[in-house]
Parts: structure tokens; sequence; C-alpha cells
């Protein structure tokens, strides 16, 4: 089976299906009531698809195609099934008047056609999708360690809410999650793969953010991809180091492994966009409609980032798949893998 090596053996569900149900809803309504409180976030309506050639959509690593489809009503028009709504929160933040330390967030349900399915991914992905206005001095990692710290307070306040349902679930979490620049973790472990980097700092610390991801590293390769267009991946920090925005691991003991629960980070200024468009050689986005909006100082200076709904349910719940707490499609050899270890998908 090609999918065994990644699901643990001897592997026993904690909860059964209806249990697990009920817990989601548990997670999910408390979790995101502590973080609007935490970040001071207001929840707003979503939507599902944008128009296609506004730069409204998330490219992801820019080779990911997103799904598209055209509205027989509206002259055809060409829509496409969201992949996050990295951008669109920003636009939403000036259309809706939001102000300065004012925020949103929003249940992002997203489709990713070309996401390799495993036992991590699947090609639906929801979020909590959040976004925060910031003044332009607050570009800054002390800006963007505080507000982790916020969210991390979150997630392991979450953790002893579901240990308190369930008595055989216990807090793993460590108290405070450490900070580490892709370069240092990149010196510290030279000759191992960035996942394989992320997999030994993980294991040792328990809880870490990972800062500066997208730009180039010493050798000249990048710790991840990114797009050019909503992360500051590229602005020189005082530190020496460059990148405003990161992801939050922590060791998931179910399969003893890294676990990402959330991307984020500062938003990129007019500046810092033009200089990664250019990096990427993507400088013909400049045209598009949201670029054209952050160029001329249309749109407020943001932070903000996806919190992976699933995730963390998978996470909390100690489950070995993501299919144990989310529909989707899978592969029929994954299926016939998982059912050999105790595992029954959604």
């Amino acid at each position: 089976m090609p999918y065994t090596a990644q699901l643990p053996k001897n592997y026993k569900p904690l909860l059964g299906i209806r249990e697990v149900e009920s817990a989601i809803k548990d997670i999910k309504d408390f979790f995101e009531r502590n973080l609007a409180e935490a970040l001071g976030l207001q929840r707003v309506s979503a939507p599902m698809f944008v128009r296609a050639g506004t730069g409204v959509n998330d490219d992801l690593n820019a080779v990911e195609l997103p799904v598209r489809f055209c509205v027989k009503n509206d002259a055809n028009v060409p829509v496409e099934i969201v992949q996050s709504l990295a951008k669109w929160k920003r636009l939403a933040l000036a259309r809706y008047g939001f102000r300065l330390g004012e925020g949103l967030y929003t249940d992002m349900n997203a489709i990713r056609p070309d996401e390799v399915i495993d036992h991590l991914h699947s090609i639906y992905v929801d979020q909590w999708d959040w976004e925060k206005i910031i003044a332009p001095n607050e570009r800054t990692r002390e800006t963007l360690e505080r507000t982790v710290r916020e969210i991390y307070d979150v997630v392991c306040r979450t953790e002893f809410h579901v240990a308190s349902q369930h008595s055989n679930i216990r807090p793993v979490l460590p108290k405070d999650i450490t900070f580490i620049t892709s370069e240092e973790l990149f010196k510290q472990y030279p000759d191992l793969a960035p996942r394989e980097r992320e997999q030994k700092i993980t294991e040792q610390l328990g809880a870490v953010f990972v800062i500066g991801i997208g730009g180039a590293l010493a050798n000249g390769e990048i710790h991840d991809g990114r797009a050019p267009d909503y992360d500051d991946w590229h602005t020189l920090r005082p530190d020496g180091g460059r990148g405003l925005n990161g992801d939050i691991l922590i060791w998931n003991p179910v399969l003893e492994s890294s676990f990402e629960i959330s991307s984020m980070g500062i938003r990129v200024d007019p500046p810092t966009l033009l200089e990664q468009l250019k990096i990427r050689g993507l400088e013909e986005r400049t045209k598009l409609e949201f670029h054209r909006r952050l160029l001329a100082g249309e749109l407020p200076q943001t932070m903000g980032g996806g919190i992976g709904q699933s995730r963390l349910c998978m996470f909390y719940l100690r489950a070995a798949h993501i299919g144990e707490v989310a529909c989707g499609i899978w592969p029929e050899a994954m299926v016939q893998a998982c059912a050999a270890r105790n595992i029954a998908l959604l």
C-alpha cells in the first residue's frame, strides 16, 4: 500500500464518528470565539468564488490552477472557486470601512484541485481566514511575534478545553512557542531538507514559529514557496534576516511529526509588492485590479493568515488522517490502507 508509511501503527481512534462530529462543532465554536476576542476580530461572510482576471484569488505558489467556470446569467463571465482569501480580506477591510486596529475573520472553504492528497492534505480546505489593519510603523518582527503568541495562547486554551470534555485526551502542547528564522534553521541543519529541519526543531521544542518563508536562503534555495503578492517575505529585518511572515508548527504525537496549523504574516506594502513581483518575474500582475489598488494606496496596511480548521480538529482529537474530521475524495488505495490501520474516513 503506498500510504501506509504515513499512517501510525496500532492506531485506535479515541472517539466514535458521532462523538467526533459533536466534538468538531464544540472545538470550532470555542476556538473562533476566543480567536475573535484575542485579536479583536469581527466575523464576516466569505465568497466561495471570485471573478477571474482580477488578481483577487490566491494562486498559492503561482502554479496551482483554480477551478473555473462561467456564469450563464452574467454574460458567461468566468469566475474561480477560491483557493484562499488572502487578498480578498484586504479588499473587504477597505470596502467595509474597518479602522486601524480592527480586523475580520471568516470561514474560508476552498477547493485546491492540484493539491497532493495524503493524510494531511485534501482538495477541500477549510480555514479561519483573518485579517487586521495595522499602522505602517507596526510592520515589525515585534508585531508579528506578539500576534503569534496571542494565536498560540488560543490554541493552547482550546486544547485544555477539549481535554476537559474528553477524559482520554490530555494536553501535550508546551506553554510557550519558540521563534526561529528559516535562515537560522538552515544554519542549524544545513544538510537537511526544509521539511526535515522542521521535523527536528519541532520534535525538540514542541511548538515553533518559523519566520521568513518564501525568500532565498544563504544557499539560494527557499524554505517553502509563497506567492509574491500577499505575505512580505523579502523585507530586511533589523536582525539581518528577511521576511515578516511564517508558519506555526506543533509536534503531533500521533503522527510523530511536525504539524503545520497556520501560515500568516504582515502583508506587502507597495514597495515590497513591486520587489517581490520582480523577484518572481511576475511584474505583469501590476495591471490587475487588486495590485493596482494596492500600489495606488487604496488598501490598508494589514497582517493576516489562515488557521486550519480540520488540521486543528485532527490534532485535538488525536486523529491520524484529516479524512477522520473532514469529508473528502480519497484514492481507493488510500481508503484501503486506512481501513487496514483502523482509520475510518468520512
